[in-house]
């Protein structure tokens, strides 16, 4: 193969060819910047003799990721079929018969949670339903979607490698960035905060809320402004950035003031907008990807580049628009990183307003897990970076924000007001924990505090007067994630009563109305990394192991495993057995026995190492270490030796068969092939020469 793959995207690939032929498909979920495509245009050049269907959003993406992958010392791929999603939701049924793929690549694949598209994929699954699969994006979760699933809706649940982008920073595949936050709006909402402090009711929340919101504005008006965190902060005064803006209307705006704040720097910035209205958006895309000019060049877009297209040398980017989902905010930072990068990039999230200041915390969080993770499992050397620089210019401002609103904190009463005024338009309490009234009062986040007070959980007190006077309007004491918890473990406890165990495939995800595949999934995650501890109490562990909870999966099904084994053993006297043998439970037992090799043998195998205890155990019933070509030739040899001790001799018939199954005579006239060609090993050799076969003969053995 011309290109090699990094590490991580190796292992991506070769489990995402066991799963396909395992299951007949397999998703690939890595974020952007880590080189996904290459795991599939592998899968093309390893495969010559077989035609790949590669389906992708868009032309341009792909004709990007395939110059990518020569560039990078990859061949040109005659085995490729390339179509976009909409070119294949429009192709006549002759059209795509005349396909006939040996793989389907879907590119991208969380976007067929689109019905159109998702239609167009549906007929080709149809028409070859035993082809595999391969799936690659960034994200699994459509999140503004009703946060489903597509991973389990296309692939049911089958990833082959999973990364998130806080645990890509983390092992080092993508360098951490340098981050820098900062704000370009505040006046309209310091207006909005003033009118809030003249109609407060208590004259020393008025004063006091008045002392911040002076020192907020007097901290705002003394913070730097954008052209000098730019002179500060800006890497490479000849570099290539990226612009993300929320709409044509935002993005017009913004080519007219980034150049204002960069003007110090250069003032002759090369500008490029594309959007995916704009004719020209593939030239000027182009044209900002060949441009070395000595200036600032700078990509203007809305939408075209938060998946898929992956630029080469980008110095940073400038984060503009304001985004709900998570899934847009990491593919838009990712623009700046690039596994196997040396330069750490910038990233400038300068958002609309203070409040919008929470971005970056969704990295930080999955990093932190990542890590606690990996410390848990014994795993700290894969640790590369435990953080990243995030430099907040408005920091000071920030915490004086915080206090400002802490001050405007309604009264008990008014809450109490705004939650039955919720109850009389509603009918329940049930109210969104980020509600804000009309009024602008906090009343989602005053809603789950009561009940926190209510619990223990959190400072403060409760009146009987009080609790009855929200019980009378339909509050409910118990938490979300109380109920949650109610509602899982009574669908899980039924689930034991049916089947015996908790062994939940996690595509079960609507059984007795709970998500149970899921939560249990995430209940092992809890455990393992020793995270939410409050959630996953003591008692409700025990709880779960009344029910037959199984926390360790691997460890689990290996001794299930081993049992098939044991069996098997009893029965036949060793291990030798066909790569692709399942038992008559089902058990994938040929490819277990080859999965222990390597776990033990090879020193690139990423799975969990075999412990002394399960390598004593497999000796006990007779495992051949070697590869399970080795197994074989060991057995076949063992053969050999019994028949020469029963015969006096070699003289074996071609057609001959032992007992056992092995075909004897047909194997040592392969050995016999095998040392006249040179490729008979000394050692093995030796040993038939120890038996007394005559491996010099001019008469093949067997041909008597």
């Amino acid at each position: 193969m011309g290109t090699t793959l990094f590490g991580h995207n190796r292992a991506a690939y070769e489990a995402a060819l066991a799963l396909m032929e395992k299951t007949g498909k397999a998703a690939v979920v890595h974020p952007t910047g880590t080189g996904k495509s290459f795991i599939a245009f592998c899968l093309c050049e390893e495969h010559p003799e077989c035609t790949v269907c590669w389906l992708s959003p868009s032309g341009y993406i792909f004709k990007v990721q395939e110059e990518n992958w020569v560039a990078a010392g990859g061949s040109r791929l005659s085995n490729l079929r390339f179509f976009t999603y909409a070119k294949l939701l429009l192709m006549e049924p002759e059209e795509l018969s005349g396909i006939k793929p040996d793989y389907i690549v879907l590119d991208e694949f969380h976007r067929l949670g689109g019905k159109m598209w998702g239609e167009g994929v549906k007929r080709l699954r149809e028409l070859y339903p035993e082809v595999p699969v391969l799936g690659l994006s960034a994200t699994n979760i459509r999140y503004l979607d009703n946060q489903r699933d597509m991973a389990q809706e296309l692939f049911d649940g089958n990833i082959a490698s999973s990364m998130s982008l806080g645990e890509a920073i983390v092992r080092g595949i993508l360098n951490p960035p340098k981050y820098v936050l900062s704000v370009y709006s505040w006046q309209k909402e310091l207006e909005q905060y003033e009118e809030r402090v003249r109609t407060a009711k208590n004259r020393a929340v008025r004063e006091e809320a008045g002392n911040y919101l002076e020192a907020l504005r007097r901290a705002l008006e003394k913070a730097d402004g954008l052209p000098e965190i730019f002179q500060k902060h800006l890497p490479d005064r000849q570099g290539k950035y990226i612009v993300f803006c929320s709409g044509l209307r935002h993005m017009q705006e913004m080519m007219e003031k980034v150049p204002e704040w960069l003007a110090e720097i250069d003032r002759a910035p090369r500008i490029y907008p594309v959007f995916s209205e704009e004719p020209e958006a593939d030239k000027n895309l182009a044209a900002f990807r060949a441009d070395d000019s000595a200036h600032l060049k700078l990509l203007f877009c809305i939408d075209m580049l938060n998946e898929g297209i992956h630029v080469e040398d980008i110095s940073g980017v400038l984060l503009l628009r304001p985004t709900v989902s998570p899934v847009i905010y990491k593919q838009q930072i990712g623009r700046a990183l690039s596994a196997g990068r040396k330069k750490d990039a910038v990233i400038f999230d300068i958002v609309l307003n203070i409040e919008n200041l929470c971005s970056i915390g969704a990295v930080e969080e999955e990093m932190r897990t990542v890590m606690t993770c990996y410390q848990s499992q014994g795993r700290e050397k894969e640790i590369i970076n435990g953080e990243f620089r995030v430099i907040d210019e408005v920091k000071d401002c920030l915490c004086l924000f915080r206090k400002l609103n802490e001050t405007l904190g309604a009264s008990w009463e008014m809450m109490y007001e705004a939650a039955v005024h919720y109850y009389n338009e509603h009918g329940n309490l049930l109210v969104p924990k980020r509600h804000i009234t009309e009024e602008g009062l906090s009343l989602g986040a005053w809603i789950a505090t009561q009940r926190r007070v209510y619990a223990g959980k959190a400072d403060g007190v409760l009146t009987e007067k009080q609790i009855e006077k929200l019980s009378a309007i339909g509050m409910r004491w118990q938490c979300a994630s109380d109920a949650a918890w109610e509602k899982n473990y009574a669908a899980a406890k039924r689930y034991y009563q049916e089947h015996g165990n908790l062994l939940v495939n996690i595509g079960e995800n609507d059984y007795c109305g709970a998500a149970l595949g899921k939560w249990i999934a995430q209940l092992r995650s809890y455990k393992k990394s020793n995270t939410r501890s409050a959630y996953l109490s003591p008692e409700r562990v025990a709880a779960l192991d009344a029910i037959r909870m199984v926390w360790d999966v691997p460890a689990y099904c290996w001794e299930q495993n081993y049992r098939a084994a044991e069996q098997y053993y009893r029965e036949h006297g060793s291990l030798t057995m066909a790569h692709d043998y399942v038992d008559k439970e089902g058990v994938c037992l040929g490819a277990w026995i080859s999965k222990m090799r390597m776990a033990r043998g090879n020193a690139g195998y990423r799975g969990a190492a075999l412990t002394g205890e399960q390598i004593r155990r497999l000796d006990e019933i007779g495992m051949k270490w070697g590869s399970r070509h080795d197994a074989v030739w060991e057995e076949a040899y063992e053969e050999a030796c019994c028949y020469q001790e029963q015969k006096g001799n070699l003289d074996v018939p071609a057609v001959y068969i032992t007992e056992r199954g092995c075909r004897l005579g047909k194997w040592l006239r392969h050995q016999r092939d095998a040392y006249r060609e040179g490729r008979l090993s000394a050692e093995r050799k030796e040993k038939l020469s120890a038996i007394g076969m005559r491996l010099g003969a001019g008469t093949r053995l067997g041909e008597q």
